[in-house]
């Protein structure tokens, strides 16, 4: 844990109160309207030194603390991406800032294409594992030896079965796959997806994997949710863009909304 960690922690129990935070949110495009739903204090990322600069339009780049669902969550309103400024640990502060606030766990949501038919625009999906394609690593540059980190049962099984069970009950169809991690900002070509297919991907996105990775090294579970706005390139007839993500998060960030606030409501 660093000390701007601890520093930070300490600043933001002044403006939001000392009650532990226990359970961090990690919102993605098109989905930042959930932060505003929180009872509680809104952080501007620019008010917390060495936060990133969440610069993707469709994100609400606040920390929120305070209550959603009777339990007291810290809502990460935008992430920063890889291709934003070349850094994979980019998001490694407000993990570690999450950690010394009290949580314990942590829900990352994105917005992904996908590559399966039975899996269209405005479905979700919740992670059963990762492919990294990108070759990328945001522990790189680590010095201890904590850098070597177990993928094993990242996206931890007991919180996907509890998702699960709040998809079933709130009467949300929820699918399961695998994501695989391309860098961006460049969408993916049609041969990149006929390759990441035929390895077992069941959708595409930019971001998550490094927050995973992180989340895992500072000993968070972690657990993670798509919301499908697109088929993948070449799978389908959609003109893919940062626009059309924007405008099609909503249909399943409605879906997502209610798994998430079934899963506070019963698992806390």
């Amino acid at each position: 844990m660093s000390k701007n960690a601890e520093t930070l922690a300490a600043q933001i129990k002044e403006l939001a109160g000392d009650a532990p935070v226990q359970i961090g949110l990690i919102l993605g495009s098109g989905l930042g309207h959930i932060a505003d739903t929180v009872d509680g204090v809104a952080i501007p990322y620019d008010a917390l030194p060495g936060f990133p600069h969440a610069g993707v339009s469709g994100h609400n780049p606040n920390l929120v603390i305070g209550t959603l669902e009777g339990v007291r969550v810290a809502v990460f309103g935008g992430r920063a991406h890889y291709y934003e400024s070349g850094r994979g640990d980019a998001m490694r502060l407000p993990l570690e800032v999450l950690k010394a606030l009290g949580a314990d766990q942590v829900i990352a949501t994105n917005a992904a294409g996908s590559l399966r038919a039975d899996m269209p625009t405005g479905s979700i999906m919740c992670l059963t594992d990762h492919i990294n394609f990108s070759g990328l690593n945001p522990l790189i540059g680590e010095k201890s030896d904590a850098r070597f980190v177990s993928m094993h049962n990242a996206y931890d099984a007991d919180l996907r079965e509890a998702l699960k069970q709040a998809a079933l009950a709130s009467d949300v169809d929820m699918h399961e796959g695998i994501y695989t991690w391309y860098s961006g900002p460049s969408f993916e070509t049609p041969a990149e997806i006929r390759a990441i297919r035929m390895l077992g991907s069941d959708a595409v996105g930019m971001s998550t994997v490094p927050e995973v990775i992180l989340a895992r090294f500072l000993g968070l579970r972690t657990a993670a949710i798509s919301t499908i706005t697109n088929m993948a390139e070449g799978l389908g007839t959609e003109a893919i863009s940062h626009e059309h993500t924007k405008n099609m998060a909503p249909l399943g960030a409605s879906k997502l909304e209610k798994v998430l606030r079934r899963y506070l409501r019963v698992n806390f």
